[in-house]
């Protein structure tokens, strides 16, 4: 149970344990290597023709990359967030932040709200940051070596010249 004098230390507390996230070096490693590995196939889209053969062991190759990159942001980055959060962070569901029960936030609150809830959250927005990710990485690679479509002529008071 939480044993806080006030609203704004507690919810100190909550902010603070957030950011030490990134002090572990598990989940601040893995996540840093997964922005590496994203970046790569951004670099490597500059570089490959839109149009060029793929032979099958390239299409393989990729493919295996892809799911690895999914594997382990899906997988593995979420996974160490949870047990650094729920290991030295103490973000557990007994450590009550608001509701019954609580000596912290809001104790006539009807909905229980603990430490573990907060770390969960992080979670989903991993998750949410990964799927935004693979969507964006997908649009930039199909998109990739697309000349911009060509300005139509304008008159002098700017607007486009277009012929019906």
């Amino acid at each position: 149970m939480i044993t806080a004098a006030s609203f704004g230390s507690e919810l100190w507390h909550v902010i603070c344990s957030v950011a030490k996230g990134f002090a572990n070096v598990a989940f601040t490693g893995s996540l840093i290597l997964s922005f590496l590995m994203v970046g790569s196939i951004l670099w490597y889209a500059k570089r490959r023709p839109k149009g060029s053969p793929l032979s099958w062991g390239q299409a393989m190759a990729a493919a295996m990359y892809v799911t690895f990159i999914m594997f382990w942001f899906f997988g593995v980055v979420p996974d160490r967030w949870l047990t650094y959060a729920e290991g030295e962070l103490g973000m557990r569901s007994d450590a009550l932040l608001a509701g019954s029960g609580s000596t912290g936030w809001f104790p006539d609150l009807p909905v229980t709200i603990s430490k573990g809830t907060i770390a969960d959250l992080v979670t989903i927005l991993l998750y949410g940051l990964g799927f935004q990710l693979s969507v964006v990485l997908w649009a930039k690679w199909q998109k990739r070596g697309d000349a911009p479509a060509p300005e139509a002529p304008r008159s002098t008071y700017g607007r486009p010249l277009v012929k019906a």
